[in-house]
């Protein structure tokens, strides 16, 4: 997603919790010939976050942000009663309270800028996946935040909810290592296959930009046809 707005001409910060975890991308992002750094936070921590969206805000500006953290531990997955109270949590933490505190950081940046806020949920924010509670429920949370956000941030700063489908990313792993499961995935949707990430990126892009001018508080589902079902 990094790539695709640097190809539209965007200078990108990606943020971790390391910073090996992103080093490929700032590579491939300042290739495209714009400015990339990397910034190191967790976004379960309120101060680093504040901390970080004000550094940028002081070096660069912010005009888009991108609430993109997620997990889906194992300890979170299973039926209710396989679900640890820590497992819950940890999903919740990232994946909801970690976007609320980058938007509520971003807030005077974005309303300066009169720019936009893009969260990343999920298909699992538009339906049910059974043994994914905690990620669902995450999910879904970020589907409501996008419009409740949208309605107070209007109409100086636009919110805006992509939910991808099944994405060939480390996330997803496991998921396509285990060849029954991967089938039946594939199966289920219409498109039979798993999203190239740089599928996702496209759809982004178009929300954070002028062509998306008029929409605030939607979700564009990006999944291979799997809510159509």
């Amino acid at each position: 997603m990094a790539e695709g707005f640097a190809a539209a001409g965007a200078d990108v910060v990606p943020l971790a919790r390391s910073e090996s975890s992103l080093e490929d991308v700032v590579r491939a992002v300042r290739e495209r010939g714009v400015e990339s750094r990397l910034e190191t936070v967790d976004v379960t921590r309120s101060d680093e976050v504040e901390a970080c969206f004000e550094r940028v805000a002081d070096d660069l500006g912010v005009d888009v942000v991108v609430n993109n953290a997620g997990v889906n531990p194992d300890a979170a997955l299973g039926p209710p009663g396989a679900v640890s109270d820590e497992g819950f949590q940890q999903v919740v933490d990232v994946n909801l309270q970690g976007a609320f505190a980058c938007a509520r950081a971003a807030e005077s940046a974005l309303t300066a800028s009169e720019g936009v806020l893009l969260n990343v949920a999920s298909v699992g924010g538009l339906v049910g996946l059974p043994r994914q509670h905690p990620y669902v429920a995450s999910k879904h949370g970020l589907v409501g935040l996008t419009r409740s956000l949208a309605l107070d941030w209007a109409p100086d700063v636009r919110v805006n909810c992509l939910a991808p489908g099944y994405v060939a990313t480390d996330l997803t792993e496991e998921v396509r290592a285990d060849e029954d499961l991967r089938v039946s995935i594939e199966d289920r949707t219409p498109l039979e296959r798993f999203a190239d990430p740089g599928e996702i990126a496209g759809p982004a892009v178009f929300l954070a930009s002028e062509m998306a001018s008029y929409a605030t508080g939607t979700t564009l589902a990006v999944d291979g046809g799997w809510t159509a079902r």
